[in-house]
């Protein structure tokens, strides 16, 4: 399905499904979100990385006006909906001062996968030698959005997962992931643990010669 959005170009990835917090300062952006609050309309974030626009981003919908300021100024609370392909960039749209263009919505696919065991044994070994809480539910629809912010991915890995149709596939890019980073974070955790014990006396038995 094709659509024209407004467009709030980021250098951040959203995912369907996750709330994100925004201060609205540039009065493009200003007229951008008032426009979709009076009018009830969506907006897009096209992922802005490395200066460019790589074409994958996120259907936004306003779900709370949480502050508005004297100057114009704005505090408000956003969800994700839908991923889309960017088709055209228009900066600004004629008689706007915000960018828009037409994008491509990407229907999802499957939003369970058969691999979510192996990604939950994973994030609990990865959380456990960080020594953090876990604090997700692996029972969730496309599960792999609601961690994919919480296991060290570069922007552009998690822009990686974005362009992913199913939840398989995305489960499967994590456990990947997770394979190459636990063993240099507990390689740390053994360095660390070797820093601590050469800053201690130790106690030593003399040697019988």
């Amino acid at each position: 399905m094709e659509k024209t959005l407004p467009l709030f170009p980021l250098n951040l990835i959203v995912y369907p499904g996750e709330d994100l917090n925004l201060h609205i300062f540039e009065p493009r952006y200003r007229q951008l979100i008032n426009e979709c609050i009076d009018e009830e309309k969506t907006f897009g974030i096209p992922a802005f990385i490395n200066n460019k626009l790589p074409g994958y981003g996120t259907e936004m919908h306003v779900t709370t006006l949480h502050k508005r300021y004297d100057d114009g100024r704005m505090d408000i609370k956003t969800k994700g909906l839908t991923v889309f392909r960017l088709i055209n960039f228009e900066n600004p749209v004629a008689g706007k001062l915000y960018a828009g263009g037409e994008v491509q919505l990407v229907e999802p696919g499957d939003t369970y996968s058969a691999y979510v065991d192996l990604l939950v044994e994973r994030l609990e070994r990865l959380y456990d030698l960080l020594q953090l809480e876990t604090d997700y539910n692996p029972d969730d629809e496309n599960f792999s959005y609601r961690v994919a912010h919480k296991v060290g991915l570069s922007i552009e890995q998690e822009y990686e997962l974005l362009t992913l149709d199913t939840e398989s596939e995305r489960q499967q890019f994590l456990i990947q992931h997770l394979n190459n980073v636990i063993p240099v974070v507990s390689d740390m955790e053994r360095t660390k643990q070797r820093i601590r014990m050469n800053g201690h006396f130790k106690n030593l038995d003399p040697l019988n010669f």
